[in-house]
């Protein structure tokens, strides 16, 4: 793979491009505070997000139609908080309000000045589990400047799902060669690799906090290894460096 060789770069985007877990935990601080009220609230994120995996592997594994991230984080969502006991009974109202939380997560610092450099060069977009109406309204709030959104729901695919891969470059009229995902997860990375695309390892070292385990480096030969989205655009074009 060459610079050259790609004309998209598409993002993973919780984690890669969007501080996920510091915009769940102050979303369950705000519900908190509505009932007067404090919450473990990063352990409460964090249990959300170990069942987002397994609510789509469902899908993926064809026990389950095409279900969009809102219902399944809503899903996911109750069962979080029958397994927890809150000090205070959940309105309909602090449900919708975490939910939709996932639509306006805050960006990583890097990712908007490195996603505007990237895009003086490329067609840049989100490859990413959530839905176009999702992303869309994650896009207005973190000013992502992307160029196209492809969700979910128009793929039909969640990943690891090779479609969730191929269906967006075949949208483009592009190679799987010609698109690169950048991700902070390993596992994708081999899922894109697998399907044909090219590849970059952003690191997120502090994605699931200080006690971070996984993906603290890359583990594989990926196309690309950037420190950041902005080191990302100096090492693809030369010319696009700070």
């Amino acid at each position: 793979m060459t610079a050259t060789t790609v004309r998209a770069v598409l993002f993973d985007t919780f984690g890669t491009v969007v501080d996920w877990r510091s915009g769940i935990a102050s979303a369950f601080d705000t519900v908190a505070a509505r009932h007067s009220s404090r919450l473990d609230s990063v352990h409460l994120a964090d249990a959300w997000r170990r069942r987002y995996a397994p609510s789509m592997q469902r899908i993926t594994s064809g026990d389950r139609p095409y279900t969009d991230l809102d219902t399944l984080h809503r899903e996911n969502l109750t069962s979080v908080l029958a397994e927890f006991e809150l000090p205070f009974e959940t309105s309909e109202a602090d449900v919708y309000d975490l939910v939709h939380a996932w639509h306006e997560l805050a960006p990583w610092p890097d990712s908007v000045p490195g996603l505007h450099a990237l895009k003086a060069q490329y067609t840049i977009g989100p490859l990413s589990n959530g839905h176009t109406a999702l992303l869309l309204e994650m896009a207005k709030s973190a000013g992502l400047p992307w160029d196209l959104i492809i969700g979910s729901d128009l793929t039909q695919a969640y990943k690891p799902d090779p479609a969730a891969y191929l269906r967006p470059a075949a949208i483009l009229g592009l190679a799987p060669a010609e698109v690169m995902l950048v991700a902070a997860h390993n596992d994708d990375l081999r899922a894109a690799r697998d399907s044909g695309l090219a590849t970059a390892f952003v690191a997120r070292p502090l994605e699931h906090g200080s006690d971070q385990s996984i993906d603290l480096e890359a583990e594989s030969d990926w196309d690309v290894v950037a420190d950041d989205i902005v080191h990302l655009a100096e090492l693809l074009h030369p010319r696009l460096a700070r």
